[in-house]
């Protein structure tokens, strides 16, 4: 989302420089993070002296320094991926095959291959930090009845690695599956320094609750499948494995509190400065960012407010532009008086004009989204397939009028006007006059008919709803759908079909191609086979609550449009001097009634989640 491919001034003036900060305090905490980390991974309750002592040397050693160097290069690689993968509407996937496709997408496999190699990395210098058996690799032992000092593999040293590259994977997985490159701006402003400080003890918790479970988990797996790697490794490296050690994919070697508690450390560690470096993006993207309502000078008019509000492309831009709207229309006198100025020369409200329409703009669209989704829940969401012929269609509309249902909007409706037994027994074949008439239906033209059965009869013309339709105390016409067009919209946009414009009856017993038929039929069959699978169905089943909450993914910018525009319509009553918002007022105040109608009719809805979108941390 913030990449640098945008050629924007925002990105280069803005971005750029915010996320350039966040990198630079992320390397300066480095030092501090590194050094509480040795003192706690050297700690010794019984010998404090030592403890002290030891600490105090590694701390200006030469393997700690470059170690520190390796880790602030590890910084910059996840600072760069917070300024390149960050978005500011959350990815929601409406299934779980969707969720699976996220995560098995290439540019994700080459995420989690990153993440899996700086997580090594980390392990690497922790390690080397700790000291002692997880210092190295290799490590001379004696093998066999000889005695011969040999070079081994030191699989301590080899646990911390991969559970360091398990950790990395753990990481990038997560991210996507709880949304961690989504940017969720504060309900209240702070300063940065209050709001890092509010954050850190969230930080820390999180780092160690996902380092315990990560601990856990990479334990379970490595005493199932952990000698697969040590057996690879050794035989490449040609170094042999110490017998005399009792091996880590074993109980006994894993039930280790020494290996278990450096293991724990160490991931916290790991967590603790990638998640820093989130914390810290986070505070200075969101940071409140002030825009000219309106400028002297024609180079900066696109930095200008009104301007900004109606970008499409850089998000960001928009949703700070929206931010200080918002702002200005609370606390800000003097621009709430600038978007209530008028042009010189002419006298026209153009600010007041580019704010409140892109505003309602806005909202409007949420409504939208609000009513199409509602129509198509309350429908169930079944539609017709438009491959079926017409007689198909046919007898479908003509049981939805005997079981007093309604077709779903946008659903093709047949062009043959539905008739009563009369008029079908009435109908000519082949352009000659049949003398057929239905049982119980009365034959107008006869003779013997009487004035009255003519003139009950005739009174159902085309205007009558019950034209064409079957006469029975038992059926009920329903009313519209809920937020669906009216009966007038409705009629006035699609007219009941003329005689003239029905199709003639070969075209209407046309019947489909026998390929098509049968690719038809085994489409149906293949579908039929594939729902009864419960895999099938436990993929492919929509997850609950998903769908609503894609609806609100991006409501944080129309939380802003909101309210923005309501606190500069209170403004105006008694700053407007010249009456600029009178002449939007009826729309906008139509617009928020709408669009609390549709909110509300939305949550009573089955599946309407009341819950926020899932982040990775709650702290930012």
């Amino acid at each position: 989302m913030f990449s640098l491919k945008q050629n924007c001034w925002f990105i280069r003036k803005v971005v750029a420089w915010r996320a350039s900060a966040s990198i630079a305090w992320s390397v300066l905490l480095l030092p501090l993070t590194t050094a509480i980390f040795l003192i706690l991974s050297r700690f010794s309750l019984f010998h404090p002296f030592q403890w002290i002592s030891d600490c105090t040397s590694l701390l200006t050693a030469s393997s700690t320094i470059f170690s520190l160097v390796i880790l602030c290069a590890v910084v910059l690689i996840t600072g760069f991926f917070n300024l390149e993968f960050y978005t500011l509407v959350p990815s929601i996937p409406c299934s779980r095959v969707a969720l699976l496709g996220t995560v098995l997408h290439p540019q994700q496999c080459i995420h989690s291959l990153v993440y899996s190699s700086m997580g090594m990395l980390v392990m690497w210098c922790a390690s080397v930090i700790i000291g002692g058996r997880y210092s190295t690799l290799g490590t001379h032992c004696r093998l066999g009845e000889s005695g011969e000092v040999m070079t081994c593999l030191n699989e301590y040293h080899l646990f911390l690695l991969l559970s360091g590259a398990f950790m990395g994977y753990s990481h990038s997985f997560l991210g996507v599956v709880q949304n961690m490159y989504f940017v969720s701006f504060p309900p209240i402003q702070q300063y940065k320094y209050p709001q890092f400080k509010g954050c850190l003890p969230m930080v820390l918790k999180c780092s160690v609750i996902q380092s315990l479970f990560s601990a856990r988990n990479f334990a379970a797996l490595y005493f199932f499948f952990g000698y697969m790697p040590k057996a690879w490794i050794s035989n490449t490296l040609n170094l042999p494995l110490d017998g005399s050690i009792q091996p880590l994919d074993s109980l006994a070697g894993l039930a280790d509190i020494s290996l278990f508690y450096h293991l724990v450390i160490s991931g916290t560690f790991l967590y603790f400065t990638w998640y820093l470096s989130v914390l810290l993006f986070r505070i200075y993207a969101t940071e409140a960012h002030t825009f000219p309502v309106q400028s002297t000078f024609i180079e900066e008019a696109d930095q200008c407010l009104p301007k900004v509000l109606t970008e499409k492309v850089v998000l960001p831009m928009k949703f700070l532009a929206l931010q200080d709207l918002a702002l200005l229309s609370q606390h800000s006198l003097s621009r709430r008086q600038e978007v209530f100025s008028l042009s010189q020369p002419g006298g026209h409200p153009h600010n007041w004009n580019a704010v409140s329409r892109e505003c309602l703009s806005l909202l409007s669209e949420l409504t939208q989204r609000l009513v199409a989704h509602h129509d198509a829940v309350a429908s169930n969401g079944r539609v017709k397939s438009q491959s079926a012929s017409s007689d198909t269609k046919t007898a479908s509309s003509s049981s939805s009028v005997f079981s007093g249902t309604e077709d779903v909007p946008g659903t093709p409706r047949p062009s043959i006007p539905l008739r009563t037994p009369g008029s079908v027994f009435n109908s000519s074949v082949g352009g000659l006059p049949s003398s057929l008439t239905a049982p119980f239906t009365p034959d107008v033209d006869s003779p013997f008919s009487t004035p009255s059965i003519r003139r009950l009869v005739g009174s159902q013309g085309a205007r009558s709803p019950w034209f064409g339709s079957v006469q029975s105390p038992h059926i009920m016409r329903r009313g519209p759908k809920l937020w669906s067009a009216s009966t007038e919209s409705q009629t006035k946009e699609s007219p009941p079909p003329s005689p003239a414009s029905a199709p003639t009856p070969s075209a209407a017993n046309q019947k489909p191609s026998f390929l098509s038929q049968w690719l038809q039929n085994r489409k149906e069959q293949v579908k039929s086979f594939l729902s009864k699978r419960v895999l099938v169905v436990y993929l492919f089943n929509k997850l609950p609550e998903a769908s609503s909450q894609a609806l609100f993914a991006d409501s944080q910018s129309h939380i802003w449009a909101l309210q923005g525009l309501s606190h500069l319509v209170a403004a105006s009553f008694t700053e407007d001097q010249f009456g600029v918002v009178q002449t939007t007022l009826p729309n906008i105040l139509s617009s928020l009634i709408i669009l609390l109608e549709a909110v509300e009719r939305h949550f009573k809805l089955p599946h309407a989640s009341s819950k926020p979108c899932g982040e990775y941390f709650n702290g930012p």
